[in-house]
């Protein structure tokens, strides 16, 4: 299989995982897509067994790992070795991501005003500037949120979870 072909059958995998989420918590699959694949190189290299998100060991998930990582600290990359949550599944990652972004505190505000005005790009900014430390974050994020890849998957997704 060429990389290509890994990369679309990981995306086609999350989708489906997406828009399954998308359905028990209102997570939109474009923003947990979008946060995947930037968090773990299309799925391709996840933290310890499953984190495909960079999620930090929290109080949620009692499994973790330490890893080494670039944060931006005072705007200059730092590594730093990180405690981080593990996951036994993609899935239960994808939990985990759904639930955070839809409950959690840090993100409660955001997640409020997307309810109400629906506005993808506006919820992708605001959590960026609480999930992650690199200034650029939030733009790749919705660069990726967007790219027709991404739109593709997710509408065969839905096509398959409605047996079309």
């Amino acid at each position: 299989m060429s990389e290509d072909t890994d990369r679309q059958a990981r995306l086609t995998q999350i989708a489906g995982i997406a828009v399954a989420m998308e359905k028990q918590t209102k997570c939109p699959p474009p923003l947990m897509i979008a946060q995947w694949a930037v968090e773990s190189g299309w799925g391709a290299k996840p933290i310890g067994n499953a984190n495909y998100f960079g999620i930090k060991q929290n109080s949620r998930d009692p499994e973790s790992c330490t890893e080494p990582t670039t944060e931006v600290i005072d705007g200059k990359p730092a590594e730093e070795e990180l405690p981080f949550a593990d996951y036994d599944s993609l899935e239960d990652s994808c939990r985990d991501y759904a639930g955070l972004i839809t409950t959690g505190e840090p993100y409660r505000v955001a997640w409020d005003q997307y309810l109400v005005d629906r506005n993808l790009n506006a919820l992708i900014a605001a959590v960026a500037a609480k999930y992650a430390t690199d200034p650029g974050y939030a733009e790749l994020v919705t660069l990726i949120a967007n790219q027709t890849n991404v739109t593709r998957a997710i509408v065969a997704a839905r096509r398959e979870a409605l047996g079309v």
